[in-house]
């Protein structure tokens, strides 16, 4: 179970960053930001139950820099 979790989370990394490599996605984008903030926090919640350190400080930072990215977006409906 925790595998297909851990590739679910991945999925959520990869396809909007597949989708921005062929220009369907922006990466300034809300959903561009929440997908990898979900997907993110998914791999650093598995990291951190198998202390696996490194893992952690990669996912862990990646899921604060999406953070930053969702704050740094222009307010919208959604948003507000």
């Amino acid at each position: 179970m925790r595998q297909l979790i851990g590739l679910l989370g991945a999925l959520l990394i990869l396809i909007p960053f597949g989708a921005s490599q062929l220009g369907r996605m922006r990466t300034t984008g809300l959903s561009y930001q929440l997908l990898n903030l979900v997907g993110s926090t998914i791999l650093t919640a598995i990291a951190v139950t198998s202390r696996q350190y490194g893992f952690i400080l990669l996912e862990g930072v990646w899921a604060i820099m999406s953070l930053v990215g969702l704050f740094r977006l222009p307010a919208t409906g959604l948003m507000r």
